[in-house]
């Protein structure tokens, strides 16, 4: 599972973390493997209307921000829930985001941020949409509200 409800999953190619024993590492390559537009993709999530929300999953979404955000908008547009897995952590992001407008127009359309890199040392089949337990699922909506960027708020789903 990708997230709560009935979703639509998009796996982004191109990944630098490299992650061991990683369960899609055909998605680390940045090797062009299926080249679809923006269009096509909202037009698919649209062609079911039982959809609850839209992931954006692995390789790494924020390697390519600036389209993943211009989709989020329109995904937020529609009513919908947007989760995004990540690699990197949130404070890495953050970081990033102080010379990368994409990053920080990323994490401002994403309701619920899966953070940091899977570690085979703290692999977990337990636990709610992560492979380990150093991955925090962060509700960024919740920070967005509050106005607060500096303190994690973690998400419990509902």
């Amino acid at each position: 599972m990708d997230g709560p409800g009935l979703r639509y999953t998009i796996f982004v190619q191109g990944c630098p973390h490299g992650c061991p024993e990683f369960h899609n590492p055909q998605t680390h390559s940045f090797e062009e493997n299926k080249r679809v537009t923006l269009g096509q993709l909202m037009s698919e999530i649209k062609e079911n209307p039982l959809l609850y929300g839209v992931t954006f999953s692995v390789g790494e979404p924020f390697c390519q921000p600036g389209p993943l955000a211009i989709l989020g908008q329109q995904i937020k547009k529609a009513g919908m829930h947007l989760m995004c897995y990540s690699g990197y952590t949130y404070e890495q992001l953050l970081k990033r985001a102080e010379t990368e407008p994409d990053v920080t127009a990323l994490l401002n359309v994403v309701d619920v941020l899966l953070d940091g890199p899977f570690l085979i040392a703290e692999r977990d089949l337990e636990l709610l949409y992560r492979g380990s337990r150093n991955q925090r699922l962060i509700d960024l909506k919740a920070m967005r509200e509050k106005g607060d960027r500096s303190h994690v708020i973690l998400w419990q789903e509902m």
